[in-house]
């Protein structure tokens, strides 16, 4: 089996609580004690200081140094050196055209997938992790080189999932119609929505739903299904049955 760790959470910050507040239990769980300094990726907003010092205050809070790989000189060895890896969230387009200039796709695939070292994401580093960029909720205010992100695990997400307001007037197109939409070209994969304040936790080759929100997984040519923190979601990680699903 993959010797891969992820910690894919939606959202930084749940109405209510601070930055990363609602996951911080999650994020030591995940990190345990052998990890002592994690390698933070600011690629996804432009005030990249700004960034570093939000992330390293949390994480110090948490009992980890934090060093952003925009403060090194050489990225790729800073990769290289990891213990661990957290992707902040931000501009997807941007987060993945800086990861692609800066030479790190397949750094970061060979320390995750190959080495095993933790990888944390959130939002639109939870978008990276996936196969793609396509349905991630932001504005291509840049153009990467390809919408092909790391591909940790073999399908997309979409973080920030959000419900159709019934009470709302609003005619605009919902997620679920633009998954829909999605759906509609062929042989894309599955595409989990994880709403607010949902995580998902993958171990090897089990992926489990947690946090305080469900989820709405989308397969193309089925109806969406709805599922709640505790489950599951193993069958996704493996790739010759996505198409058949």
């Amino acid at each position: 089996g993959s010797p891969r760790r992820l910690l894919l959470v939606s959202n930084s910050t749940l109405h209510g609580g601070g930055y990363l507040g609602h996951c911080q239990e999650h994020i030591k769980n995940f990190l345990g004690e052998k990890v002592k300094r994690v390698l933070f990726v600011p690629y996804a907003l432009h005030d990249r200081d700004a960034y570093a010092r939000t992330a390293r205050a949390k994480f110090e809070s948490l009992g980890y140094g934090l060093d952003s790989i925009h403060e090194s000189c050489d990225p790729v060895e800073a990769v290289r050196k990891s213990e661990a890896i957290f992707i902040g969230g931000g501009n997807t387009f941007r987060l993945l055209k800086a990861l692609y200039d800066n030479s790190l796709i397949q750094e970061i695939r060979k320390r995750v997938l190959e080495d095993g070292i933790p990888y944390m994401g959130s939002s639109a580093g939870t978008n990276v992790a996936t196969i793609s960029i396509n349905t991630t909720n932001d504005m291509p205010i840049v153009y990467p080189p390809s919408l092909q992100a790391l591909g940790l695990v073999p399908f997309n997400i979409n973080p920030h999932y959000l419900d159709p307001d019934v009470k709302s007037s609003h005619m605009g197109e919902t997620r679920e119609e633009r998954i829909r939409q999605y759906h509609e070209e062929p042989n894309t994969p599955p595409v989990l929505g994880l709403r607010e304040g949902a995580m998902l936790l993958v171990e090897g080759d089990k992926a489990t739903l947690q946090g305080v929100t469900g989820a709405r997984l989308f397969l193309r040519g089925k109806k969406p299904t709805e599922h709640e923190p505790g489950t599951d979601f193993s069958f996704l990680l493996i790739d010759s049955n996505l198409q058949n699903l």
